[in-house]
């Protein structure tokens, strides 16, 4: 398993001006390679000419680098800052699987409960298919089902309840637990059974549950709170013209455990420590264990452009990715909205992670990625 097999608990120590600067805030042995990403990640977005982004790199407890890039909107005053919020759009799943996960540690659910004891109406074309799909399914991307299911709908704003009717029509096309199938619309049936066994709406829950108890003082899901967020980054789409602003649109924040989350740098730093195991009363190791383990293989990712060429083995947990990278274990996810790209990923073994955030669709940031986790681990060797 590609876990540590113990973990230094610590409480989060920064001040709110430590979280707000971009100097080191302690000696590190990668100091050097978050001096070099911070470079490369300032050098690449001018050179791209990507409108705005933000970065921060944790170790244990602490941040040793968040940097952050350009403006909120192009061509506007307004700079990106710590506080500036982004849409998460698929690293969203992180906080769906793990809030699930913490309903199974209290014996609240079971990942071998059927979704339809959660959600009578979803049916398959054959209706004992859906009987055999179970949350661990939904959350760990092995329903069977055809990848990215009615995302055409959400794309075109139908309305939820008509697209789950839908899946009448489908017959899967392996057994539920055999073959990877990435979903948002199916994924997303994770938030009956957590609203039903928690008594919230998810909304609700992830305060509760996430955000209050780690300060993400600026962390919010769905369209209104993101609409109503003063300092927030605009989208922008690359065009043969370079990079244009859009408007952000309502259709896929439907489905808020798979892409609702919108959060800062900051609020970033704060859930990427949580994921260290350094504040487990908020995130139990066995959490973070749950969701980190290995699922179903997904032999698609180790043909990843800029990442292929490090990658050698790839599955799914539950709504993270793990990874075997360079030889070495890493827990990842990425997530693209129309307008934004986000990153997270961290090493458990070294105790170190990284979040990228920009709002501008842009390629490099799977490129500064890969070259920063090459070097983290090209050091170790």
């Amino acid at each position: 398993m590609f876990l540590k097999s113990a973990f230094f608990f610590g409480t989060i120590s920064l001040s709110l001006s430590a979280l707000l600067n971009t100097q080191q805030v302690q000696a590190s042995q990668f100091d050097t390679v978050s001096d070099k990403f911070k470079q490369s990640f300032h050098s690449q977005l001018k050179k791209r000419k990507v409108p705005g982004g933000a970065f921060v790199i944790v170790e244990g407890d602490k941040i040793l680098k968040l940097s952050y890039y350009g403006k909120r909107s192009k061509g506007g005053s307004l700079n990106v800052n710590a506080n500036t919020v982004f849409r998460l759009a698929s690293v969203s799943k992180t906080f769906a699987g793990s809030l699930a996960s913490m309903l199974v540690q209290e014996n609240k659910l079971d990942w071998k409960q059927s979704i339809n004891a959660y959600l009578p109406s979803f049916s398959l074309a054959d209706p004992n298919g859906s009987k055999q799909i179970n949350l661990g399914h939904i959350i760990g991307q092995s329903t069977g089902l055809m990848p990215n299911s009615y995302d055409n709908l959400v794309n075109a704003d139908v309305n939820i309840e008509k697209i789950i009717s839908k899946f009448s029509e489908l017959t899967p096309m392996c057994k539920p637990g055999v073959c990877y199938s990435y979903q948002n619309v199916a994924f997303s049936f994770i938030e009956s059974a957590i609203e039903q066994k928690s008594g919230q709406t998810y909304e609700s829950y992830i305060n509760e549950r996430i955000f209050r108890p780690l300060n993400m003082n600026n962390a919010s899901v769905g369209f209104e709170a993101f609409k109503q967020e003063s300092n927030r980054a605009e989208p922008h789409v690359k065009t043969k013209s370079g990079f244009k602003k859009v408007k952000v649109k309502a259709n896929y924040y439907k489905l808020a455990p798979a892409v609702g989350v919108n959060a800062s740098i900051t609020d970033m730093s704060k859930w990427l420590i949580a994921n260290l195991g350094e504040r487990p009363a908020v995130l139990s190791p066995a959490v973070i264990a749950d969701v980190t383990t290995p699922g179903v293989k997904t032999t698609k990712e180790l043909r990843r452009r800029d990442w292929k060429v490090y990658l050698d083995d790839a599955h799914y947990g539950k709504g993270w990715r793990v990874y075997e990278f360079d030889g070495r274990p890493l827990i990842y996810h990425a997530g693209w909205v129309a307008g934004y790209v986000a990153e997270i990923s961290y090493s458990p073994e070294l105790n170190i992670g990284m979040v990228m955030l920009l709002n501008g669709e842009s390629r490099v940031i799977a490129k500064l990625s890969a070259t920063f986790w090459h070097d983290v681990f090209k050091q170790q060797k």
